[in-house]
């Protein structure tokens, strides 16, 4: 498939509603042409796991993937993030969360059962890239939640509680609540709402991180961030607040 020569500089989500995941893919291949073989090497093997992984995923009307995609490519175009590990991490961070039972090589009926099949899946991303991206996955899995406490609650106290400790897990994060809560007119149906009101609350929370000291990135990339919390904030308040 033919793409045009300014690929590299279209919006992502115009990427995706012209081009589709071919698309994204190419786009994301131009940005790990700036990294070394070796870094080229870890970064494929990343993409060709997640991409094994969500094989039968779908994101309201795409694939998975292109949610993944988007992660990685925006903080390596916006963000200038060049560290491998964080990258690879982007790709692999709905990994454990939502396959950890394929990802450990262990049967379904394993996580029915109470195993530990969580640990075991983080063991493997260990294994193949390293310590630091099963740590930093980590970090933005999502806990069992407690049935008896209101889920957005929950998701909120655990997204402040374990980002504080992981400044590299902030940007990760915040570059998966951009696509989220910035492509949120991308969804369709009832889920809007229930997406909207979700998300909102946590647009604080990210500016609050995303501003400390110790998050690793430049001025003018958290400015940048900045400013898409604020598009974030008028999609949420369009959609949930009723005109006056």
């Amino acid at each position: 498939m033919d793409f045009p020569a300014y690929l590299a500089t279209m919006p992502m989500h115009a990427i995706t509603e012209i081009h589709g995941e071919p698309g994204l893919l190419a786009r994301f291949r131009l940005e790990i042409a700036a990294f070394d073989d070796a870094a080229r090497a870890r970064l494929t093997e990343a993409l060709d796991l997640a991409a094994d992984l969500h094989r039968d995923d779908r994101r309201v009307r795409e694939p998975y993937l292109n949610h993944l995609l988007r992660v990685a490519i925006r903080m390596m175009h916006h963000y200038q993030v060049r560290d491998v590990d964080v990258i690879v991490a982007g790709l692999l961070h709905d990994a454990v969360e939502d396959h950890p039972a394929e990802l450990a090589g262990v049967p379904a009926s394993a996580a029915d059962a109470g195993d530990d099949v969580t640990g075991a899946a983080l063991a493997t991303l260990a294994d193949r890239f390293g310590p630091r991206v099963a740590r930093l996955v980590a970090a933005v899995t999502n806990p069992a939640y407690d049935p008896g406490r209101d889920r957005h609650t929950q998701y909120r106290e655990h997204v402040a509680a374990s980002l504080d400790r992981e400044p590299w897990a902030r940007v990760i994060k915040v570059s998966d609540f951009t696509d989220n809560g910035v492509g949120v007119i991308h969804t369709v149906g009832p889920k809007v709402a229930r997406l909207a009101a979700k998300y909102r609350p946590l647009v604080p929370v990210f500016r609050e991180l995303v501003a400390r000291p110790d998050t690793p990135l430049s001025a003018p990339v958290k400015q940048h961030i900045f400013a898409q919390l604020d598009l974030a904030e008028e999609r949420f308040s369009a959609i949930l607040d009723p005109p006056t």
